[in-house]
């Protein structure tokens, strides 16, 4: 029997995933592509966490669905070093990959509403969706540089719709697509309308550890009861492809849901592979060397993200400069007349024409929960030798082909 469209779930491939392909295409047909698509880290993982990844081949034995103590007691002793979280290793669940946490996090109810700041992480409301619950945007503005103020979060809760449904609240600092992050105050603040209602609050730190600033705060610091925080290898450490994350779950919770939660992962991905949880435990117990590689990791993309915010502004586009991790979100709408003019009245179009007309990869804003209208992109500053900060005598990063990328973007858009 043929399987048609209406026996099948409405999914698309992953637009961040779908980006990296056509710009390896393109490339492998000899056509120039500047990869500001894809959000993959540019740092290669240091030597000496490869070697125990290389050491630790021979591991082929299951690991406890919840994942290795000596793994989850490194995560809890490097957290309390990098950011004073206080956490019980019994408390953390190993995955994978923090996505398909986040997944067995929502897949945990039987029925919720996922609420979501617009323009948030692609899979976000996939994932919600697939776990059969109701997802809320809640829109913001590039005027409040992308962030949700604590009186839309109030005007929204006060009103739903079935105020008897559990509410899980998918917040993500320093922001992918946006690279905004939230203070100390505005934390507290929220933390405040959070409680009131009783959400929880999926906080995804996997940026946290590539803040700009040092002294930054987390929501859990003020509401540690409701936050479940989600992090991983893939971006402080550059491992992205070992697909090796964490939840942590506060106690306040429940037994029952952190029960329901290892249930799901158990029948699902069964256990994160033993010789990635083996090279990530040396990975978190290797402090120094995690200090000095975040460091420079901070150093290099603090400067690239400054260049790139400060050169599209001077072209007319309204963009903010990151505060932590790899992203901006430039704003195009002062352009709205003339690309109209080009037939181009989405992000959509925006970003399919700039990648066929000039080799510049970016995702629409439309991919990352904003209108189709809003003529918004996500640009990953990624495309440059990472391996540089790992030599002592480079003190200035070269991005060469990021500063290509940017200029012929700006080129192609005051084109007449």
């Amino acid at each position: 029997m043929a399987i048609t469209a209406s026996n099948l779930r409405s999914y698309t491939e992953s637009q961040t995933l779908l980006i990296n392909q056509q710009s390896n295409r393109r490339a492998m047909n000899g056509e120039q592509v500047f990869r500001f698509g894809f959000g993959q880290s540019p740092f290669p993982v240091p030597n000496e966490i490869c070697s125990a990844l290389a050491n630790s081949a021979a591991r082929k034995e299951y690991m406890s669905v919840q994942g290795d103590y000596k793994l989850r007691d490194a995560i809890t002793c490097f957290h309390r070093r990098k950011e004073n979280k206080r956490w019980d290793a019994n408390q953390i669940i190993i995955g994978p990959g923090s996505k398909i946490l986040i997944y067995c996090l929502m897949a945990a109810f039987h029925r919720a509403e996922v609420v979501i700041p617009a323009p948030s992480w692609v899979s976000y409301a996939p994932q919600a969706k697939l776990a059969g619950h109701k997802v809320s945007w809640l829109q913001t503005t590039v005027d409040n540089k992308w962030r949700i103020t604590p009186q839309e979060l109030y005007d929204f809760l006060i009103i739903r719709d079935d105020q008897q449904i559990p509410l899980l609240f998918i917040f993500n600092y320093p922001s992918n697509p946006t690279g905004q992050s939230y203070t100390r105050t505005e934390l507290k603040e929220l933390a405040k309308v959070f409680k009131q209602f009783n959400v929880i609050v999926i906080a995804d730190e996997i940026y946290s550890l590539l803040s700009y600033e040092t002294d930054y705060a987390t929501l859990e610091e003020f509401y540690p009861s409701g936050t479940i925080t989600s992090s991983g290898m893939s971006k402080w450490c550059g491992a992205g492809g070992w697909r090796l994350g964490f939840v942590h779950v506060p106690e306040a919770l429940g037994k029952a849901y952190f029960n329901s939660v290892i249930g799901i992962a158990s029948e699902t991905y069964s256990c994160a592979a033993s010789p990635i949880q083996v090279a990530a435990t040396a990975a978190y117990e290797l402090h120094e060397l995690a200090d000095t590689f975040l460091t420079s990791q901070i150093l290099a993309l603090s400067h690239i993200s400054s260049y790139c915010s400060k050169t599209l502004r001077q072209a007319g586009i309204v963009v903010h400069e990151a505060q932590g991790g790899f992203y901006l979100f430039p704003d195009f709408s002062l352009f709205t007349e003339e690309l109209k003019q080009r037939d181009i009245i989405s992000s959509q179009q925006l970003t399919s024409t700039l990648l066929s007309e000039t080799g510049v990869a970016l995702l629409p804003g439309s991919a990352f929960g904003m209108p189709n209208s809003s003529l918004t992109a996500r640009l990953a500053f990624v495309d440059f030798d990472g391996a540089q900060i790992f030599n002592n005598q480079v003190h200035i990063i070269e991005f060469n082909k990021i500063k290509a990328g940017i200029n012929r973007l700006i080129t192609w858009l005051e084109q007449r």
